[in-house]
């Protein structure tokens, strides 16, 4: 790569940052990938070249996230937006009942979606302080009988994550999409995980689905060939054709992490990472307000407001002025948004918050 070329602050909430080494070694291999005389893009999907790479990036998922034998990991498409509507289709029936946890708009859509094949209930929401929260604990009273929870671990629009999660004994589904691999998991807490990877494992068009092997076994026998869990897992995902480039990248992210020291390291950063912007939130005296609540706070995502509407415009048109690019916040909800997934620099961090307070000093 170009060591001329000026990488920019990318805070986008996705697709999003991708980490330079990975970047880089795939401009290296993009013609001639290991010596094939092709680009990984132009390999079969049958080929051992390419069966490496899938397989590598499989145990690689498996190894980070300590994902037990009893569980598959599966490469779907469609992003969690396919899974909203493929979960209940494989395990929701018409008379049966499944509880969904509402912190923000991505569980709305999944709700939505449940509703056309079962009767899913909104077993507690927090749309009444706008998602600045997660529930407590002691808030999931669910039914004995419900065919699965389903939970949003992160909420990229209102910034809100999970700290802990439920532990409940019945099926339990999460949309990991946005915080997957930024911290530890217990993996075994859940029956089924599933994330685009456009936020922290690689570029868009792949979804990673962790899944118990026993659940599969009682999927909906009636839908359609490419929309059950058990075509992806008999065939390795490799029924049809993968987005193998999409793969290829994602194990080379993965690769990037286990270089890194594993997601405890990447744990550890992000944690600072996040620190930074926080502290000049918390430290403005109000100049800037932030949207979650402060133990209800995303690690991914850090949403605020800057105290004053032509003010916060104003912020926004510097920010973008010096380089800061994806800060707007979601076009729902307006306000700024700093999207700090794994592959977003310390150093990128560090600039936009002594931007903040630059700013504050400036204007306050």
């Amino acid at each position: 790569m170009n060591l001329q070329v000026k990488r920019a602050y990318n805070f986008n909430a996705g697709p999003s940052a991708l980490p330079l080494e990975v970047l880089e070694k795939a401009q290296q291999e993009l013609v001639d990938f290991r010596g094939t005389g092709m680009s990984v893009m132009e390999l079969s999907h049958r080929s051992k070249d390419y069966e490496v790479v899938h397989n590598q990036a499989i145990a690689n998922l498996k190894e980070l996230l300590s994902v037990p034998d009893d569980y598959e990991v599966l490469f779907v498409q469609g992003g969690a937006s396919l899974q909203f509507s493929m979960i209940p289709m494989n395990f929701l029936q018409p008379e049966q009942k499944a509880g969904y946890i509402m912190t923000g708009s991505w569980s709305e859509k999944a709700f939505k979606e449940a509703k056309l094949f079962g009767n899913p209930y909104q077993l507690v929401s927090t749309k009444d302080s706008n998602y600045s929260r997660i529930p407590k604990l002691n808030e999931i009273q669910h039914n004995a009988d419900d065919a699965y929870l389903h939970l949003t671990s992160n909420n990229t629009i209102f910034g809100t994550g999970w700290k802990e999660f439920p532990t409940v004994d019945v099926p339990l589904f999460a949309d990991m999409s946005s915080d997957i691999l930024s911290k530890p998991v217990d993996v075994s807490k859940f029956d089924l995980i599933y994330a685009g990877a456009q936020k922290n494992l690689g570029p868009s068009g792949v979804t990673v689905v962790i899944i118990r092997k026993d659940l599969i076994e009682k999927e909906n026998q009636n839908v359609p060939t490419m929309l059950k869990y058990s075509t992806f897992a008999k065939n390795n995902s490799l029924y049809n054709t993968p987005p193998t480039f999409g793969i290829y990248m994602l194990g080379e992210v993965l690769n990037w992490v286990k270089g890194i020291g594993g997601v405890t390291e990447i744990a550890k950063r992000n944690e600072e990472k996040a620190k930074l912007i926080y502290d000049a939130i918390d430290e403005s005296n109000g100049f800037y307000i932030g949207h979650a609540e402060t133990d209800s706070r995303s690690l991914m995502n850090i949403t605020f407001r800057v105290k004053g509407e032509e003010l916060e415009k104003k912020f926004l048109a510097e920010a973008k002025q010096e380089g800061f690019i994806g800060v707007n916040g979601h076009r729902s909800v307006g306000g700024c948004r700093a999207s700090v997934y794994n592959a977003v620099p310390y150093e990128a961090c560090k600039a936009f918050s002594e931007f903040m307070l630059q700013f504050q000093k400036v204007n306050g």
